[in-house]
């Protein structure tokens, strides 16, 4: 085994995939340090990719050259657009992933990466000199240097598994907690927190009544994570039932045996995917809560039992699975676990998510209080490019909250340093209706490219597109529709007819109004819209950008506005205990995050707009 590399990254799960196949693409030499290469990327609780919002940031992390989208694609055997009856802006897609072919194909994927060796060991220790970085010894006491280190250990770091009131040290089922790393950094000055999550039980396929169920179908026809991918198949079907009164007043009895109700357990759990016996604890007066059955492979039995996570103890889980309809007689493969870990406040990281304290280190992943396979990614990602550019000299690569999903993840946690597992929302982005899943590479693949994770052909074809969609919206506003050509088609999808000639972009701004469809029926299309018809993703955007362009324009001068204060840089050492109008919450909170700009500091809890006035006012003088 050699023993110098450019960057080591510690953990093979969703953050340290992404972190060592970026990094190992930028030519930099890269060591993966995980316990075990052939579970990298096993999905320790849904074996889904992507949902509400967290579709947005595959998409981002496609759109930058990542690996996510590539391997859901190829691991996926059901996809559906979620929140289709909503806004564009909410719409995402999800796809649930054979548990047992996805770390195969990381594994494929990585194996075949040049400049990336793969090691297999548990690390002991960050190897620190003065404040800096040097590498890693494992624990047989093998030491492997780098200039720098990505710590991406998930749920590992002191990870103690709970079903009832027996406690099991792990970082995943069946896998073994890491035990050093997190005590030996809070000596070296890190603050850490304990966190919670939970995975609900596995149970056999053939003890499920599926007549009970409804059936959950995927999309027809199903569209692909991966900006390359020309078709992906739904191969099985999920099923849906619920819980009722009967259930809940089951899981009760065993609310005393509860590691979370009796204060065994001192992690925050998350609030927005709490376990079946805090929704039932916190929602009393709900009668019943939705289950979704889902497939956890195509050569498994084994059904995920999604809505039904728990700690509770393995028979009350039983006996609380068999009121739900469709599981009087589920089988066990085994129970819903709780985890608790180590966890480092992300007010310690910079933007780049290197670390304030030690030069050259790196964290990303639910070790800094993320919850969820894609948060963990996107924030892989942004560490595997920053420590390759800064080992290259050169400047910093950060997303801002007005261009990407990622920009809004890392800088809500650098700023607000979240208590309970952060997971993104869509809610979370104020620019959403401009952040939506279909047009990140709009967004982000200059960035890819221009990181040499594009290939140069790939990034000039989608320029030739983005010229495409720019023409053709001009052409939209110029090229005239007949009633006699168009006025069918508006009866016939409940819209009212034309009485004079108008133009495409009139047409296309009405609600039931299918662009495509339009440009079907209309005689003498001009050549730019017939180059349009060859791609139907732009026309679907061709006609958002038609529809909301008021909304989008309104957010276009927000976004001028925001980075007025973006672009107001701070200096590194600003002495805010100096500037005595500041309130003291204010000088603590700056002093304690370093915000790296005058709006990063607006954004910043404890701090009022008469604070940033203030500091706005000195900075300007």
């Amino acid at each position: 085994m050699e023993n110098k590399y450019d960057i080591i990254v510690i953990g093979g799960g969703h953050a340290g995939i992404e972190a060592s196949f970026v990094a190992s693409r930028m030519g930099c030499k890269v060591a993966l340090v995980t316990m075990n290469k052939y579970t990298m990327g096993r999905p320790s609780c849904n074996p889904s990719i992507g949902g509400t919002a967290k579709g947005h940031l595959v998409k981002e992390i496609d759109a930058l050259g990542g690996a996510m989208a590539i391997l859901a694609d190829k691991a996926g055997i059901h996809f559906k657009m979620l929140n289709r009856s909503k806004g564009y802006a909410v719409w995402s897609p999800r796809c649930q992933i054979d548990k047992d072919l996805y770390p195969i194909y990381v594994y494929k994927l990585l194996s075949q990466q040049p400049n990336l060796t793969i090691v297999e060991a548990t690390v002991k220790r960050i190897l620190i000199e003065y404040y800096r970085v040097k590498g890693i010894e494992t624990l047989d006491g093998d030491r492997i240097y780098a200039n720098a280190v990505i710590l991406c250990a998930g749920t590992f770091l002191n990870g103690v598994m709970w079903t009832g009131l027996k406690a099991t040290p792990g970082g995943r089922f069946n896998e073994p907690a890491s035990k050093y790393l997190s005590d030996l950094l809070a000596e070296f000055g890190f603050e850490t927190g304990r966190l919670k999550t939970g995975t609900p039980p596995r149970v056999w396929r053939h003890s499920i009544d599926f007549s009970r169920l409804e059936i959950a179908p995927g999309d027809d026809p199903p569209q692909p994570f991966h900006r390359n991918t020309k078709q992906v198949k739904n191969r099985i079907v999920c099923f849906s039932t619920s819980t009722n009164q009967t259930t809940h007043e089951i899981l009760q009895t065993g609310f005393d045996q509860s590691p979370m109700f009796t204060g065994r357990i001192k992690g925050t759990g998350p609030r927005y995917c709490p376990s079946i016996e805090d929704k039932v604890n916190r929602f009393a007066d709900k009668t019943s809560h939705k289950i979704l059955l889902e497939p956890e492979g195509l050569f498994t039995d084994s059904i995920y039992v999604n809505g039904f996570s728990t700690s509770l103890p393995e028979e009350v889980q039983i006996k609380g699975l068999h009121t739900i309809p469709g599981l009087e007689k589920a089988e066990l493969i085994r129970p819903g676990y709780a985890i608790e870990y180590d966890f480092f406040y992300p007010y310690q990281l910079k933007l780049t998510l290197e670390t304030k304290l030690v030069e050259g280190l790196y964290f990303a992943g639910q070790i800094n209080g993320t919850s969820g396979y894609e948060e963990a990614a996107a924030q892989g990602i942004v560490a595997g490019i920053n420590a390759a550019l800064k080992l290259k000299g050169k400047e910093p690569f950060v997303l801002k909250r007005s261009e990407a999903y990622i920009g809004v993840l890392i800088d809500d946690l650098v700023n607000k340093a979240p208590e309970e597992p952060y997971r993104i929302f869509t809610s979370l982005a104020e620019y959403r209706l401009l952040l939506r899943q279909d047009n990140a590479d709009e967004r982000l693949m200059k960035y890819g490219y221009q990181f040499g994770l594009i290939p140069e052909e790939e990034y000039e074809e989608h320029l030739r597109k983005m010229e495409l969609l720019e023409k053709s919206y001009d052409e939209s506003k110029r090229y005239k529709i007949k009633p006699e050509d168009i006025n069918h088609y508006l009866l016939s999808v409940e819209e009212t007819p034309i009485e004079s000639t108008v133009d495409l972009h009139y047409i296309a701004k009405r609600s039931n109004v299918n662009l495509l469809d339009v440009l079907n029926i209309v005689n003498s299309t001009p050549e730019v819209l017939l180059q349009l018809k060859k791609f139907p993703e732009l026309i679907n955007r061709l006609q958002i950008e038609i529809r909301y362009e008021g909304y989008l324009e309104r957010q276009r001068k927000e976004i001028e506005l925001f980075l007025q204060n973006e672009n107001k840089k701070i200096p590194p050492n600003f002495d805010y205990w100096k500037l005595n109008s500041l309130s003291k919450e204010a000088r603590e909170k700056l002093s304690k995050i370093r915000p790296e700009s005058l709006g990063q500091a607006s954004r910043i809890p404890g701090v009022s707009a008469s604070d940033v006035a203030i500091l706005a006012l000195y900075l300007k003088g």
